[in-house]
């Protein structure tokens, strides 16, 4: 059966609407005016009256933790602590709301010392003791890469203070040369294992229910990196299972982190080479992580921190180890996206891709993930080397408070340069990195147009020259995740052949006061031209 959506704001392209789109076999066949589409539709057609509403194509993360966003519904939320106290309340808080959730152990997320008034520092094994010494307690950042741990946790790893670092991580010690319980990069997933893993039963839940939010917040493509060395069949074959079971409500290309060469070397020759794939499930990258968080001052940095001298950060990934994978990677024809942050680590990572870069062209989209700390020339070589920013808005919330204490203000200035990047002509994608941040696109689209916090501050944004328009922000949305996954012909607008992916909003985004973008919701997203969300 056709469908008609009509009487609606239809952003095509930028100063283009129309009121009617024509729907069929999942595919937008015709738009135009209301009088041309109804007459084209038929008696029989399904009919959807948008009520004036505005309809965008649906919206592409770029780069998002899909499984984890399911995950972290059911998780220890410290997002609301503001003092180390508050923390301490707060695991105790859920281990007596919810002890059968607690039984082999803890996890919190999301805390952010930046935020305490009492210490700004990041909790240690002492702070998490005063929860529980006889369950293991693993709270992580809220940038994931740093977490701390209790002593019980630290126990069943075995991890003592004669215990070698692990590559590219490190677990700092206490002035008795034991683990403080400050785990950082690497070796934050070796600690993590003192957690019980989720079942495959109870990750499968997780998956459906990341999927339902991220529909009731428009998001209709996700490019996520939920694939490790350790899991990765596993993740695979449940991915698969959901789609040929079609219960899949987004479409989803996978992001895949190997660390391992051998396990790298086993999936190309596997799953890269023989799996199965079609409109809504798609393989994607190879994801790298080259530093780590700016919040957590171990992003890559060419100076010293101002704020702590002597510290430059975390290599997360050799120069050995990159090479390695990007050329293997690149002899097998797979794309390469790798987590920069810091300049030292962007720079890096653009010097290896200048070795894979065949010709001159990057034909396999090569990018970047957050691409944050910058300077012109940085800039400048990632867009004519044509490599494809993949970036995220909403980091301005928080980074802002923090960045020129970090940097200082002559590297603030260049940093975060979502417009220049555009300017010069580097492709760019906008995403969350949920569940970092939330995914829903509206904040981050408010914080890409307004450079202002979601609390509004600074009044004239945080370097206002890097502020986009709406229609930039929602192009870096659509078409631009769309290009970083090769599917620009197929989806990121509403024209014809295009796949019939649109959210109805309650508010006009082109219209309203920039202020306001961030509350907007959705009142229905279609993928594939059926309905996956409609607001009761």
């Amino acid at each position: 059966m056709k469908t008609v959506i009509y009487n609606g704001k239809i952003y095509v392209d930028r100063g283009h609407f129309e009121q009617a789109v024509l729907i069929s076999d999942g595919l937008f066949e015709k738009i135009g005016n209301n009088t041309e589409i109804l007459a084209a539709a038929g008696a029989d057609c399904k009919k959807i009256d948008a009520g004036g509403k505005t309809i965008l194509p649906g919206l592409n993360d770029s780069h998002q933790h899909l499984g984890y966003v399911g995950e972290y519904l059911s998780l220890c939320d410290l997002s609301g602590a503001r003092s180390i106290g508050e923390v301490v309340d707060c695991g105790r808080r859920f281990m007596q709301e919810h002890p059968e959730m607690v039984q082999s152990g803890m996890h919190g997320i999301r805390y952010n010392q930046d935020y305490f008034t009492d210490e700004k520092r990041v909790l240690n094994r002492h702070d998490l003791d005063r929860i529980s010494t006889e369950i293991p307690i693993v709270f992580e950042r809220a940038c994931g890469h740093i977490v701390a741990a209790n002593t019980r946790a630290i126990e069943l790893r075995g991890i003592t203070g004669k215990t070698p670092q692990f590559d590219g991580g490190v677990f700092d010690l206490g002035a008795d040369g034991e683990p403080n319980g400050v785990f950082k990069e690497n070796a934050t997933g070796e600690i993590m294992k003192a957690l019980s893993a989720p079942t495959i039963e109870q990750k499968e839940q997780m998956f459906l229910s990341a999927m339902r939010y991220a529909t009731s917040v428009g998001l209709t493509s996700v490019q996520s990196n939920d694939v490790r060395d350790n899991d990765w069949k596993e993740t695979f074959g449940l991915l698969h299972k959901l789609n040929d079971e079609g219960k899949m409500l987004v479409r989803y290309r996978h992001q895949c982190a190997f660390l391992k060469i051998d396990q790298f070397k086993e999936f190309l020759s596997t799953e890269y080479k023989n799996g199965k794939y079609d409109q809504t499930l798609a393989i994607g990258p190879l994801k790298l992580f080259k530093d780590g968080s700016l919040g957590a001052r171990t992003a890559l940095m060419r100076q010293e921190y101002k704020d702590d001298p002597g510290n430059f950060g975390v290599a997360a990934l050799s120069f050995a180890q990159m090479e390695a994978l990007c050329g293997l990677a690149s002899e097998n024809g797979m794309q390469v996206i790798t987590h920069v942050i810091g300049d030292a680590a962007v720079e890096e990572t653009i010097n290896h891709y200048e070795k894979i870069i065949k010709g001159g062209k990057n034909t396999l989209r090569n990018g970047v993930v957050h691409c944050q700390i910058t300077d012109l020339p940085m800039l400048q070589r990632i867009a004519q080397m044509g490599i494809v920013a993949i970036v995220q808005p909403i980091f301005l919330h928080y980074d802002m408070h923090v960045v020129e204490s970090r940097v200082g203000k002559e590297l603030s200035s260049t940093s975060y340069a979502f417009n220049t990047l555009a300017k010069l002509g580097a492709p760019v994608s906008y995403g969350s990195d949920a569940p970092v941040e939330n995914c829903n696109p509206f904040p981050c689209i408010y914080c890409a147009v307004t450079r202002k916090d979601l609390e509004g501050y600074p009044k004239g944004g945080f370097y206002p020259q890097e502020c986009v328009d709406v229609e930039q922000a929602i192009d870096h949305y659509t078409v631009g995740s769309a290009y970083a996954e090769f599917k620009e012909d197929v989806k990121g607008r509403i024209k014809p052949g295009q796949y019939a992916d649109l959210i109805i909003l309650d508010h006009d985004i082109f219209t309203i006061p920039t202020d306001e973008i961030r509350d907007i919701t959705v009142e229905l997203t279609m993928m594939g031209g059926k309905v996956v969300f409609q607001k009761s």
